[in-house]
């Protein structure tokens, strides 16, 4: 049996839970911080969020040379509070939710993919969590 090298990312919003909750799950905003740099975006994205339910995000360069869908299942829903899901190639993700004070700690783990060194995909998921910091504290 295979396994899977697990990669974590987080940051710490100063924002309420259901502002967090409402920016990372709604398909309008999700399209508004889902990228990893500026050359990049998310041009439509989808969203049914319960267990068993499927999201799509297609990613797009900005110059229109490349794109991509990102597309998973959902395992595990807990509103305000985790997130678990399975991408469409078998890794699994989980996000969690912890308020402290007024702010909202991100804490995102998931399993690496095997075409990218693992600090590229750290860093460019870390990346797209900085933006939606970005978003959620400037609106």
């Amino acid at each position: 049996m295979e396994i899977k090298t697990k990669i974590t990312v987080e940051c710490t919003i100063k924002s309420t839970l259901d502002k967090v909750w409402n920016y990372w799950t709604t398909p309008e905003k999700i399209m508004l911080w889902n990228n990893a740099s500026e050359d990049w975006h998310t041009v439509k994205a989808t969203n049914t969020l319960t267990p068993r339910g499927r999201f799509s995000y297609t990613m797009a360069a900005k110059d229109g040379s490349v794109s991509f869908d990102f597309e998973g299942t959902y395992l595990e829903v807990i509103q305000n509070k985790a997130i678990k899901y399975v991408l469409d190639d078998n890794r699994e993700v989980s996000i969690d939710f912890i308020a402290i004070g007024d702010t909202v700690e991100v804490v995102e783990t998931f399993e690496a993919e095997t075409m990218n060194s693992v600090e590229l995909q750290k860093d460019g998921w870390q990346a797209i969590l900085n933006n939606f910091k970005k978003l959620v504290e400037n609106h």
